[in-house]
């Protein structure tokens, strides 16, 4: 069974696409799929009643994605994948990354190929490509690797270490977004005002680093702080709506220590930073059933 997580933005999201660096962590909700010889290739994605076959010229992005992965192997059977996705799309959950390594995974599986999670994740930039156009490589890496880790556009992933779990509330705004729009809605105004875009991103990056202290040191306090300034960050690019503002906002009220719009913006998902497991299972009911809690160790 191949398997892809989705994963959260812990902050950074945006900037990281212009060589800023930001901090993920793999979830374990995510995306399963299987692969078996069939007479002909199909992609049936089930949750969606979609059924697909591989077309590099075809008008859906799946159609696109899996010929692209599919023309990574040489030699094969005709395959088809079944796959039970448990995130919302357009979600800034990188569902798109966890279908695709989920997918890779399960091929791999069926034509006895190895390799590490690290080398999944690269094999799955091909699969966003299709998506997103220029992506980062944030999310296809971390829904092969998971953990907690500090990303850089083109470098190594750099695991973060402490001796605290991380109790995150994830919550689905309902409305969707394309990650694709998102990312040049900020270009274009880092193009016409570059020197507040630019500005922005520093001050982004510099709540980065410190993020990257505080979970070393197991200050949760200190993050959340550094994560609702890192929302207001991405507000000022017109990234945030009214109901994600009013979700982190709902969040802190139940006792969260910092909350934040995760991923592209525009809708999508927010989440919470809770500091122990009773308080995210409070946090999660006062922001309603699509609401769930995620623990990661780093």
């Amino acid at each position: 069974m191949g398997f892809g997580r989705g994963k959260v933005i812990l902050l950074g999201e945006h900037a990281v696409v212009h060589g800023y660096p930001a901090i993920a962590v793999g979830i374990e909700r995510g995306v399963h799929a299987k692969a078996a010889p069939a007479e002909r290739d199909l992609l049936r994605v089930d949750p969606w009643g979609l059924t697909l076959e591989p077309n590099p010229e075809g008008q859906e992005p799946l159609e696109r994605a899996f010929s692209a992965v599919l023309s990574g192997y040489e030699e094969r059977p005709q395959l088809e994948v079944h796959v039970d996705a448990e995130l919302p799309a357009g979600a800034g959950l990188g569902c798109s990354a966890a279908i695709g390594v989920a997918v890779l995974d399960a091929i791999d599986e069926a034509l006895g190929r190895q390799r590490s999670r690290a080398e999944l994740g690269e094999a799955a930039l091909v699969w966003e490509e299709v998506f997103h156009g220029n992506p980062s490589g944030i999310d296809n890496t971390m829904s092969a690797v998971g953990g907690v880790a500090l990303f850089v556009r083109g470098e190594p992933l750099r695991p973060i270490h402490s001796n605290k779990p991380l109790h995150l509330v994830v919550g689905y705004s309902g409305e969707s977004s394309s990650t694709k729009e998102m990312v040049s809605s900020v270009r274009r105004q880092l193009e016409s005002d570059p020197e507040r875009v630019r500005k922005t991103f520093i001050g982004i990056e510099t709540l980065v680093r410190n993020a990257k202290l505080a979970i070393e040191a197991g200050d949760l306090v200190a993050l959340g702080q550094l994560l609702d300034l890192n929302h207001t960050l991405l507000s000022s690019l017109m990234l945030c709506t009214t109901r994600l503002d009013a979700m982190c906002q709902t969040a802190r009220e139940a006792g969260a220590l910092g909350a934040k719009m995760t991923g592209a913006g525009g809708g999508g998902c927010m989440f919470a930073l809770a500091p122990k497991r009773e308080e995210a299972e409070r946090v999660r009911e006062a922001l309603g059933d699509d609401a769930f809690v995620a623990e990661v160790s780093a």
